[in-house]
């Protein structure tokens, strides 16, 4: 279902759409919203790309939901996605949307896992030496925690990952003793 060109040129069209009306930044809250209705309710994404339920009935469900929720503008282009049969995308051109935003505002999405939370001097001290970095206009950091990281981190910034988790280091570690290395080395 996934289609990163059509959901690019949607979201292209509605960035184009906002700043020639002066509405970039309501229109971006809108898609915030969006995203974060997306992503803590996975019923809403089935019922979007479900064939099953007719088109009419879609609409009907999206108004009741973004209905005194988003403005005017992205009412208008979500109407427009479902009467043309596109609402199965709506994912993918929030998620396109945010990224052309943060590309044209110079923003840096970085993602901090963790194996335990981190504290909010250790989130600054990330934040800041994002910041360092040549480049870099202003970092947006998400941080999760997954305990199977056992300790370390690994950090996801503009495609680059750095995992320096123990996680990883075991894994190195079985890897070598699955390949004998040291055992050729010996002889």
């Amino acid at each position: 279902m996934d289609n990163p060109r059509l959901a690019g040129r949607y979201a292209k069209s509605l960035i184009d759409l906002a700043i020639e009306q002066d509405q970039l930044e309501t229109v971006y809250a809108d898609i915030k919203f969006l995203k974060a209705i997306i992503k803590s309710n996975p019923d809403f994404v089935a019922m979007l790309r479900s064939p099953i339920i007719h088109g009419d009935k879609k609409i009907a469900i999206i108004a009741a939901i973004i209905t005194d929720n988003v403005g005017k503008l992205t009412s208008a282009f979500i109407k427009l996605l479902a009467n043309k049969g596109r609402e199965q995308y709506l994912p993918e051109i929030t998620l396109g949307f945010i990224d052309q935003y943060n590309q044209l505002k110079n923003i840096h999405r970085v993602k901090l896992t963790t194996a335990i939370d981190v504290s909010d001097e250790i989130k600054q001290s990330i934040v800041q030496k994002v910041n360092a970095m040549p480049g870099v206009g202003s970092v947006e950091l998400e941080t999760a925690v997954k305990e199977e990281l056992i300790g370390g981190f690994v950090l996801e910034t503009d495609n680059k990952l750095i995992d320096a988790s123990i996680l990883r280091d075991l894994k190195d570690v079985k890897k070598q003793f699955m390949n004998n290395e040291y055992v050729a080395k010996l002889r």
